[in-house]
């Protein structure tokens, strides 16, 4: 993960199970996930509307992918964006695993 001055930076905030991008101190947008044994499960992504445009969610989602494979985990895209980046990111095509109804079921147990 990126953590420059000039520009937004990308941060795991464990204790609420997401990764978040913030620009100029404001936390713009973010990807949830939760974990299931070795896979990150990515359920949510969203930018404020204020930081919409400025190609925010796919740095944050690139970031986050690249941190996952550091991890030694792998990905599950739920979450649509996601699901829309991988299909564009073929380099992370090796630690993607499928969306199974049993994930789905299992997250939303997870989620309440």
């Amino acid at each position: 993960m990126t953590e420059t001055e000039a520009g937004p930076v990308v941060r795991r905030v464990d204790a609420e199970q997401h990764y978040e991008i913030v620009v100029d101190g404001v936390r713009a947008g973010l990807t949830a996930y939760r974990d299931h044994g070795d896979q990150r499960v990515f359920y949510h992504t969203e930018i404020d509307d204020a930081f919409a445009g400025q190609g925010l969610a796919g740095r944050l989602v690139q970031e986050a992918l690249t941190d996952v494979r550091a991890a030694g985990k792998r990905i599950v895209p739920v979450c649509p964006y996601v699901a829309k980046f991988l299909t564009k990111h073929d380099e992370f095509g090796d630690i993607a695993d499928p969306v199974t109804r049993e994930i789905r079921v299992w997250l939303r147990e997870q989620l309440g």
